[in-house]
């Protein structure tokens, strides 16, 4: 089903981002919230897997419900999921469009991947610190 996503910040994800490699960073930013009622309509259950495809790419994150989004529109948050996924182009003002891109959601069998694999994905090499 086609929803519109549009992304922003969270506390929670505000209280990781010291440590973006972290376990719950990759937890908050891999996280997609939907109306229940749209859950609902493709059987998903809360934390089950989705892939989520847009108009540059696809990837596997965990719906939730939320009351505060409308039916028909998800939103994730900022971070390497959301990235995964939308334009790079930023039509000369530096920033990609983060607020209106139309995205395909559907259930999966597949796990998140973690942070650094969806780097590597994109040709990203791992450092040590």
């Amino acid at each position: 089903m086609t929803y519109l996503m549009i992304t922003g910040r969270t506390v929670n994800q505000g209280v990781t981002v010291e440590n973006k490699t972290s376990p719950e960073y990759a937890e908050e930013t891999s996280t997609c919230h939907m109306h229940e009622f749209d859950m609902l309509e493709l059987g998903l259950d809360d934390r089950d897997a989705i892939l989520v495809t847009g108009p540059c790419g696809a990837v596997v994150m965990r719906a939730v419900a939320s009351r505060e989004v409308e039916m028909g529109t998800v939103f994730v948050p900022y971070g390497p999921y959301a990235n995964h996924i939308i334009d790079a182009g930023t039509h000369s003002t530096g920033m990609p469009d983060f607020k209106s891109h139309e995205v395909e959601i559907e259930p999966t069998d597949d796990e998140p991947k973690t942070v650094h694999k969806l780097m590597e994905d994109l040709g990203g090499l791992a450092y040590d610190r």
